[in-house]
């Protein structure tokens, strides 16, 4: 005796939520579900299928029965199986065959050819994807490796018939109506993989058996305010190339990373005391048209020539608009595509290591673009963003800012600190726009601004947000630096957290850079009036711990460059940018040049040119290019053997007067101390020469010249071919000292002596 006939098919409201991508729980539609006690229904979304069958087996995987399947709608396949109660709902799977036009593609992923069909997994059969201690992380914000959660993952799930390999896809859209998986596998459509939306947290998720790495993939968003976005992946570790702006899926494989030592060294260096000069890059236009792997030899090369130790990296995230120079992010997991993939990007970081050079990297936590594929409104609603317009426009940039107090965009940034450390081993993050972070009112008028709870400018949030990144990355990073690029006196920058700093390890010092470069680009007759232009700097040098930058955006928008900023004719401005150098890399802190400037190019920096390397090989002034850049070899040769220029590098011990200068006398000098070991630094910034220039000496005993910017070597005016000048102190007190020598001094130069 047969039983009552039961409908498989969904209500009209539910197939129309479905359809619609607007039902928060597919899993409860879709998949097996029992009926009665003797019915279960299946159901599954294969649009433009012309047929679907359903394949039960048996506990070891062997088939024992099929059903085909009715289409209630178009795209949505149903059937009623009869299957006891006592009985568990076998195993299963779907035989999907597509028309001859649409099976080639299908056919060939699933080498079926034969039948324009192929079998798949239900995706609406398994569990979440996520546990519920990280979805409760997640939701916190302190999932310290949300990457490994949210985003797209290669993944293999058991089942009695065998493994099912796929891709597990999770997303944070909290206010979001539903969300669909859109990509390559199955047209972009956006009916065939609706998402399920796990309680209490506004994660999304589903795993898709049929999909593998390499695929193309995008979120459809139906947002709470009523619209349907397709939106690229927040967590995508890789994408596109610009101007597409599909999310890829990688897989999860391991790089073979050959820097343990580095790492090792690096964990146990106290890197504030160590040797460090920083040559900043913008990969795209070092030497343009090379990738990833092209640039781990060519910029591993020319860096170890030049002696720098670090490089410092542009951002090197996805972003959509090359003219940002990487600082308008729109995929913070995904090195650009631009230059490769995400272990071409590895092998870079790798070889630099290898060959004993730091990696920093750029890293943008104060604004993101407002292209509507990516994290503007993500939900519908400002997600990323503050929701308050007065703290989330940017006036500046036309940008968005990040919604600090809200828990899952702090985890969101941390988390992504973290990816860059962990997964690409850099050494350091230089934060971007500290200071449009940290004050209300940066580049706001009155009455666009609105004070903080105790009615003052500072953005609390934002100080919380950098004290946890802080504590975080150097708790799990011994050794790892973060710098502030921070245009404002904000104490405490890198002052310890438990003193109420911020916790930074170096901070960008635009006081110095715009003093010196002020000072240097006066008429060099001038320049004694306004000496305390270039000896203010020395005032606070140790209120911070400091890089000194000569960056990119001082070389850009009409600014002029090293050469051009200096007076007079060639040969007079190479002497300036040569004096430039010598002061910048002895004075307290860490010198950072930008890219070309390390020769003194003449044309301002273009990311859509490159860097102008013809200077150094052509043209009237090739010598005196050449020559600076000889000049640099030399600089960052001392400043990795001499002691006396890094070890007390951020402490008042390691200085000392010498000279401060005036008007009546524009020569200034200093001194630099390690244990045992001390340099002299003399600077003559006037336009006229001493012959016989008296200095008072720290220590009694023979002085001996190491570097004279004025030397030959450089195209300067003076040769020491017959040796570095040796100077003996005599017993004639000068400067507060008991002993001084006297020594020639060219105009616009340096000399640094030490004992020999």
């Amino acid at each position: 005796m047969t039983g009552p006939v039961v409908d498989p098919r969904l209500p009209a409201r539910l197939a129309d939520d479905l359809f619609g991508g607007r039902h928060s729980n597919p899993h409860a539609l879709l998949g097996a579900h029992r009926l009665s006690e003797r019915t279960v229904a299946f159901r599954v979304l294969r649009p433009q299928a012309d047929g679907v069958t359903v394949v039960l087996g048996g506990n070891d995987g062997t088939p024992t029965s099929e059903h085909p399947m009715a289409e209630q709608a178009p795209g949505l396949w149903v059937v009623a199986v009869a299957i006891p109660s006592a009985a568990t709902i076998p195993d299963y799977r779907y035989r999907v065959r597509y028309p001859a036009d649409r099976a080639h593609n299908r056919a060939d992923r699933a080498q079926e050819s034969v039948d324009r069909a192929f079998t798949v997994a239900d995706p609406y059969r398994f569990g979440p994807s996520i546990g519920d201690d990280e979805l409760a992380l997640v939701t916190a914000g302190q999932h310290r490796r949300l990457w490994e959660v949210l985003g797209a993952h290669v993944r293999t799930r058991d089942t009695p018939s065998g493994p099912v390999t796929g891709v597990a896809f999770s997303v944070w859209a909290p206010q979001a109506r539903g969300v669909t998986v859109i990509g390559d596998f199955e047209g972009w459509e956006g009916r065939l993989a609706p998402m399920r939306k796990l309680p209490n947290s506004g994660v999304w998720e589903v795993f898709l058996p049929e999909v593998r790495a390499g695929e193309l993939y995008k979120y459809r968003v139906h947002g709470a305010d009523g619209t349907v976005v397709d939106k690229a992946d927040p967590m995508a570790r890789a994408t596109e190339t610009p101007p597409a702006t599909a999310s890829v899926i990688v897989d999860d494989g391991q790089y073979p990373w050959g820097d343990a030592a580095w790492l090792r060294h690096r964990g146990r260096a106290a890197a504030l005391s160590e040797p460090m000069s920083i040559y900043e890059v913008h990969l795209a236009s070092w030497r343009p048209g090379l990738g990833y792997r092209e640039l781990a030899v060519e910029l591993a090369d020319y860096v170890t020539a030049m002696g720098f130790t670090h490089v410092e990296l542009l951002p090197v995230a996805e972003h959509p608009y090359g003219g940002s120079w990487g600082y308008q992010v729109s995929s913070y997991f995904a090195p650009t595509a631009r230059l490769g993939g995400p272990d071409d990007f590895r092998f870079l970081v790798d070889s630099l290591h290898r060959r004993g050079i730091g990696v920093l990297v750029d890293w943008v936590p104060a604004h993101f673009p407002r292209d509507a594929w990516a994290l503007a409104r993500f939900d519908g609603t400002p997600t990323y963003e503050h929701p308050d317009p007065q703290r989330a426009d940017h006036p500046d940039w036309g940008t968005l800012i990040f919604d600090y107090g809200r828990r899952e965009v702090a985890g969101f940034l941390i988390s992504n600190a973290l990816y860059w450390l962990d997964e690409f081993h850099l050494d350091g993050l230089r934060v971007d726009a500290v200071a449009s972070m940290l004050y209300l009112d940066y580049s706001r008028g009155p009455g666009q601004w609105t004070p903080n709870i105790h009615g003052g400018l500072e953005n609390l949030e934002a100080m919380a947000l950098l004290r946890e990144l802080n504590s975080t990355v150097h708790d799990a990073h011994p050794g790892v630096l973060t710098i502030a690029e921070e245009s404002t006196s904000w104490p405490g920058v890198t002052r310890d957290i438990a003193a109420s700093g911020l916790g930074f390890s170096l901070k960008w010092n635009m006081g110095w850079m715009h003093d010196t470069l002020g000072f240097l680009q006066r008429d060099i007759a001038d320049r004694a009036f306004h000496h305390h232009q270039i000896t203010f700097s020395l005032m606070y040098a140790f209120n911070e711990q400091f890089v000194l930058p000569l960056s990119h955006d001082e070389v850009v928008h009409e600014k002029g460059t090293l050469w051009t900023r200096m007076p007079g004719d060639a040969d007079e401005k190479a002497r300036a940018v040569r004096l430039f150098l010598a002061y910048q890399w002895c004075h307290p802190g860490k010198p950072l040049l930008f890219m070309g400037q390390e020769f003194g190019q003449t044309a301002e920096w273009a990311d859509n040119r490159g860097v102008d390397w013809h200077e150094l090989d052509d043209g009237p002034d090739a010598d005196l290019h050449q020559g600076i850049a000889q000049l640099v070899v030399d600089l960052n040769a001392l400043t990795r053997t001499r002691p006396a220029l890094y070890a007390r590098d951020t402490t008042p011990d390691g200085y000392e007067w010498i000279s401060v200068g005036d008007a009546s006398s524009p020569v200034f000098g200093f001194c630099r101390h390690a244990d045992g070991a001390t340099m002299v630094c003399l600077f003559n910034v006037a336009p006229d020469p001493f012959a016989e220039y008296r200095v008072g000496m720290p220590e009694r005993g023979r002085w001996r010249v190491v570097l004279d910017s004025d030397d030959g070597r450089y195209t300067g005016r003076t040769t020491t071919d017959a040796g570095s000048p040796v100077y003996e102190t005599a017993e004639i007190p000068w400067q507060g000292r008991a002993s001084s020598i006297a020594l020639p001094l060219a105009a616009n130069t340096s000399i640094w002596l030490e004992l020999t």
